[in-house]
């Protein structure tokens, strides 16, 4: 094949990975999540998760639910201090500012759990569904952590 039969499959090429280079970077995540855990509660049917959310985007992500498989019901809720008292409430939104990290972590944020539907062992993986208000999901895999774990 001479160099002009071949000039337009290398266009071709070239603008194919051209292409393909800029659907990977639209494909970026728009939430991070890391460290994810819960801890074992043997014979109860709430537990908390625990996670570390890392947003990459120059625009805030908001996290509107959860889900789970493994409950029937999922919500991320807020424990504070108040006169000496630690009080538990849901936190209807979750916004993770642009280019910032929020910890959900024992004493604070975290993933409530209700009606698991069967007890998870030390070292099995828990799934967790994260509903952004773009309509957007990120998966999640949280490792179950002993009672005593911090």
């Amino acid at each position: 094949m001479n160099h002009r039969a071949a000039f337009p499959y290398v266009c071709i090429g070239a603008a194919l990975a051209v292409l393909m280079a800029c659907c990977v970077i639209a494909a970026a995540p728009p939430l991070i999540v890391q460290d994810a855990w819960v801890r074992q509660v043997p014979g109860s049917d709430v537990a908390a998760v625990y996670l570390t959310l890392r947003n990459p985007t120059k625009q805030p992500v908001s996290i509107v639910g959860v889900e789970s498989s493994l409950a029937s019901h999922a919500m991320i809720h807020e424990t504070r201090t108040e006169s000496g008292q630690s009080r538990m409430r849901p936190h209807e939104q979750l916004v993770v500012p642009a280019g910032q990290t929020v910890k959900l972590e024992p004493g604070g944020l975290h993933v409530m759990l209700h009606g698991i539907t069967r007890p998870a062992a030390v070292g099995e993986s828990v799934p967790l569904v994260l509903l952004l208000a773009d309509g957007n999901k990120v998966q999640v895999a949280a490792i179950v952590r002993p009672l005593t774990a911090q």
